[in-house]
């Protein structure tokens, strides 16, 4: 692996390895090996998981922050994902999301979080209604049907 270098301001913090770090000033950490992290700016709050892939996004957040809590994560994420799979029409989020389900299986989860962020300004416009339907059956299929008990 090459060296990744991460420069961090003064109070920012890194989640790496289920460890939390916080610097008190300027600083540039060097990986030398392959690292699981995640920057302060990429993180959801709980609270921000208002629509389905937000919450997908948080959870697959979680298997990165807590690793001894993956596994929970991991079997939520499939429950979800699965029901997402049967409510979204839209190609380009069913498209996305069965490429976050490959990267999570490979165990990329920042990679998967990388394409959660892609596909969440779509899931903002079928929820407002600006998003155009695509697909065959897009003049009769709703882009998002919510399932049963909110989803």
């Amino acid at each position: 692996m090459a060296t990744l270098r991460i420069t961090l301001r003064a109070g920012e913090r890194i989640f790496v390895n289920g460890a939390v770090l916080k610097v008190d000033r300027k600083t540039t950490l060097e990986f030398l090996n392959d690292v699981t992290f995640l920057l302060e700016s990429h993180v959801m709050q709980a609270e921000q998981a208002t629509t389905p892939l937000r919450q997908l996004y948080f959870i697959v957040q979680m298997m990165l922050m807590d690793p001894n809590s993956a596994d929970a994560a991991r079997q939520l994420f499939g429950k979800t994902l699965g029901t997402m799979l049967g409510t979204y029409r839209n190609n380009d989020v069913v498209d996305g999301l069965a490429d976050i389900q490959g990267l999570v299986e490979r165990e990329r989860c920042f990679e998967a979080l990388k394409r959660l962020r892609t596909l969440i300004p779509i899931e903002d416009g079928i929820l407002r209604g600006t998003t155009a339907p695509r697909g065959p059956a897009a003049s009769k299929t709703p882009e998002l049907r919510l399932a049963a008990g909110g989803f």
